[in-house]
């Protein structure tokens, strides 16, 4: 079990809160639009009937500030996210452990043999590891000790399964099997086993004997401290995973949060967390929410385009944004190389979306048959914007759907070509 370091990890199943539930009411009240927010809804109504986004599309418009819905769209239609489900682990994440957090990697000496001890830090690089190899072998060369074994412990996470909805053909590209020790974040099947073997390279690059082939076991009691590692924040981490859309962290993640909150690193446990996070610490909706992963490779997942929306507006919130401001802060921004709605991607740079470039910051989520974007921008009014479209379905090609998709973001800008 780890520690938990969260403002609220031992509360998160306690009552909802009553702000949140209010908060939650607020959005489902009619109110009249002013002729801006007018001027929304009526081009969206115009810009959803693009028949590039077929017949399955849920979306939203939220002001920010007041709640108000300024247009909706099968808001609250069951809708495969795909990516986007990387918000509610996101949310889940920071609240729990807090965006403080950090994982830490160790290295214990036992019976003539090294572990290194798995955290739960997808960000391990192999320059972090040379750092543990040398303070290990300055220990060794202390105690007089030429040669060592090498064993890895990655038992804080059980035997990896698949996930309801993916299938074996995500590894281990799409994704490796979720486990709690990586380096570099290598595509391999057994990412712990090939930690283990980096290790003991950089150990005999020092001039220490590995003995044997690098092994798995559990790190004993009486095994001595040698040396440790510690990520960068949880909040640095989590604006990473949204910008590039990174399925492994995102799996981490989702396990990371259920040792936070007392459960086992489970997909399971996981998806139950973050549910108990969303409804009764946030009083989000949870209606027609199903989840069992926390990347949103699943094909069985299922988060209305309301839902999307309440999560993303938690961030603007004074109450929650300490905690929650780096999911806002990490999505990515139309236009912005090196995040998924780049122009290496081929986003907003249609004469539908060209003019909202730099002015609209979504999350993507792309699979077969499913295409979100959630985000937020400043509309013409002045006003921040929380919006959330998910198309399910369309027979149109993957670039163009998310061409029209782009068009209904800029909209929301007030972007009109």
């Amino acid at each position: 079990m780890i520690a938990t370091t969260g403002p609220i990890a031992g509360a998160i199943l306690a009552s909802p809160s009553a702000f949140a539930a209010d908060k939650a009411v607020s959005k489902t009240s009619v109110a009249e639009l002013d002729p801006a927010e007018q001027k929304i809804a009526d081009n969206l109504n115009a810009r959803s009937q693009d028949p590039r986004l077929g017949s399955t599309l849920g979306g939203v418009v939220i002001d920010a500030k007041t709640d108000k819905v300024v247009w909706g769209h099968n808001a609250t239609t069951a809708l495969m996210p795909a990516s986007n489900t990387k918000l509610a682990t996101a949310t889940a994440a920071l609240t729990v452990l807090g965006p403080d957090h950090r994982f830490t990697t160790k290295v214990v000496y036992g019976d003539g043999t090294l572990t290194l001890v798995g955290g739960g830090d997808r960000t391990l690089t192999t320059d972090d590891l040379d750092a543990l190899a040398k303070t290990a072998v300055a220990g060794l060369n202390n105690a007089g000790l030429t040669s060592v074994k090498v064993q890895v412990d990655d038992s804080l996470f059980p035997e990896p399964t698949l996930a309801t909805g993916w299938n074996t053909g995500y590894y281990p590209n799409e994704i490796a099997p979720v486990r709690s020790l990586v380096v570099d974040g290598h595509a391999v099947t057994d990412t712990a086993l090939d930690a283990g073997q980096v290790f003991a390279k950089l150990l005999t690059d020092r001039g220490v004997t590995v003995t044997g082939d690098v092994t798995r076991g559990v790190a004993g009691a009486g095994n001595v401290p040698v040396a440790q590692h510690q990520s960068d924040k949880l909040s640095k981490i989590v604006k990473h995973m949204l910008k590039v859309s990174d399925n492994n962290i995102a799996e981490t993640l989702l396990r990371m949060t259920a040792l936070g909150a007392g459960r086992p690193a489970t997909f399971e446990d996981g998806t139950a967390v973050v549910r108990a996070v969303l409804g009764q610490r946030y009083g989000v909706s949870l209606d027609h929410f199903e989840m069992y992963d926390g990347s949103g490779l699943s094909r069985s997942n299922r988060i209305p385009a309301q839902t999307l929306a309440d999560i993303l507006d938690l961030t603007t919130d004074p109450r929650y944004r300490q905690t929650l401001k780096y999911i806002a802060d990490g999505l990515p921004v139309a236009g912005e190389a090196g995040a998924t709605l780049g122009p290496e991607w081929g986003r907003f740079d249609t004469p539908d979306s060209q003019c909202a470039v730099g002015k609209v910051k979504a999350k993507t989520g792309t699979l077969t048959g499913a295409i979100a974007l959630s985000g937020m921008t400043k509309a013409q009014d002045g006003h921040w914007k929380v919006f959330s479209f998910v198309e399910n379905g369309s027979t149109a090609n993957g670039n163009d759907i998310k061409d029209a998709l782009d068009g209904l973001a800029a909209t929301v800008n007030g972007c009109w070509a």
